[in-house]
């Protein structure tokens, strides 16, 4: 019997984007292999999650302009329930306050939004307990609309927070300090389990981050995986104690740096991406303290004479890098999506980079890509979705196809579960596979 997982956060049951699902499909259009698809009622980046046979979407209402939360039949598409978490539905051009994706256990799921609101509903829809991050710990000090998916990992619900430490365009705390934080709460009952604070070197936007923690563990150490403010670091997911930190990418203290992708572990490496055509760097997993660069397995390329990592072995590879989606782990091999350049790339742990292929399309990708059955799926900002062949010697392109009419800013990833492919646009999800 194959074995058919469920996706229950924003990278899928395994945190690195890939899963053990079989028989999946490997061409599909919006008229073909569609086993159902559910009108949306707004735009969304976040990424759906499914359980069983419940999958869960994060949205906005563009008519009541408000933020909502959604629950869908995985069997026939029908519509559940809809709960309205807050009023409003962004502030910004760039994007929604549903932009975080939901997680889930099995019993219940929670959902949080830009705004601050978060909520715990069980699979009926009903209300278990909730409470606005912004108004309990502070406002958020971000130029744009915050974004982080809640992390549910060990009995814990975690958020990070890392936002400029003084207030900018009106927003921030203005009756005490913008502190950046990693946030542990009971998920029964929503109350602080502790709140560490996670200080950086950065300046200004550098200091923010939209990722999400990452738990992995290495040599039989549990680690929760937090990259933001110009550097990453492992912390105990029990205290929050930070464990190691390396960095900067950011010898210069570049100001405008903020930082989008997650980070990614697998055969004993973590990925840190650095933002707008930087080099991804290969931290080693297990250290101690602040890491040299000798701690580093490798990074892609140098960027100037003044890059403090220069000690490290580069691959000088210079379209191995990611400004916004989160490389993907699958079967021994990381694939890192450099968005802009419109490129897909293999790359083994060692750093060796395996193949290089051409996405092209009509849009960049600012989704992260995941991948099962040995192919890897990902979507561009104009709703093209893309399948490539995983592994190999060479880039192979299996199919493409437009999901999306008249859209330019599609951000969520494609969960896999059950046999099927979950393609959110900013007006329909559509379920992609056998019935």
């Amino acid at each position: 019997m194959l074995r058919a997982e469920n996706w229950p956060n924003w990278r899928g049951p395994n945190f690195n984007g890939a899963t053990t699902d079989k028989n999946l499909p490997s061409t599909f259009s919006r008229t073909e292999g569609v086993a159902w698809s559910a009108p949306m009622p707004g735009p969304s980046g976040a990424t759906p999650v499914v359980w069983g046979d419940y999958v869960f979407v994060s949205s906005t209402d563009d008519t009541a302009k408000t933020c909502v939360a959604l629950a869908f039949d995985r069997k026939t598409g029908k519509e559940l329930w809809r709960v309205k978490v807050a009023d409003g539905a962004g502030r910004d051009r760039m994007s929604t306050f549903s932009n975080s994706s939901p997680v889930t256990d099995g019993k219940h799921v929670w959902f949080f939004y830009g705004n601050g609101e978060l909520v715990c509903l069980d699979l009926a829809g009903k209300e278990t307990w909730r409470r606005n991050i912004e108004k309990d710990y502070g406002q958020f000090a971000f130029q744009w609309t915050f974004s982080t998916s809640p992390l549910l990992h060990d009995g814990r619900l975690y958020i990070q927070v890392l936002q400029r430490n003084t207030p900018v365009n009106g927003r921030g705390r203005s009756d005490g300090p913008n502190e950046s934080y990693l946030l542990a709460l009971n998920p029964a009952t929503g109350k602080e389990l502790w709140r560490v604070v996670r200080p950086a070197d950065a300046r200004e936007e550098s200091l923010e981050s939209f990722a999400t923690p990452t738990p992995y563990k290495h040599a039989g150490r549990d680690e929760l995986l937090i990259v933001g403010g110009d550097c990453i670091s492992g912390h105990d997911p029990v205290t929050g104690k930070e464990f190691w930190r390396w960095g900067t990418w950011n010898p210069t203290h570049i100001g405008h740096w903020r930082l989008v992708p997650s980070p990614t572990a697998g055969a004993g490496i973590v990925l840190a991406c650095g933002p707008k055509d930087s080099p991804v760097y290969a931290v080693k997993l297990g250290g101690k303290g602040t890491l040299a660069n000798t701690d580093l397995a490798w990074q892609s390329f140098v960027q100037s004479t003044e890059d403090a990592t220069k000690a490290a072995r580069s691959l000088d590879v210079r379209e191995l890098s990611s400004d916004v989606p989160t490389p993907l782990f699958y079967e021994g091999k990381f694939y890192i999506l450099n968005g802009t350049k419109k490129k897909l790339l293999c790359v083994e742990p060692s750093g060796k980079v395996v193949w290089s292929g051409d996405l092209k399309g009509k849009g960049i990708f600012q989704s992260t890509p995941t991948a099962a059955d040995g192919k890897i799926y990902m979507m561009n900002f104009a709703g093209e979705v893309f399948v490539v062949q995983a592994g190999g010697s060479e880039f192979k392109l299996l199919h493409t196809a437009e999901m999306a009419e008249g859209e330019n800013t599609l951000r969520a990833a494609i969960p896999i579960s059950q046999g099927q492919l979950f393609i959110r646009t900013s007006k329909t999800l559509y379920c992609i596979g056998k019935k």
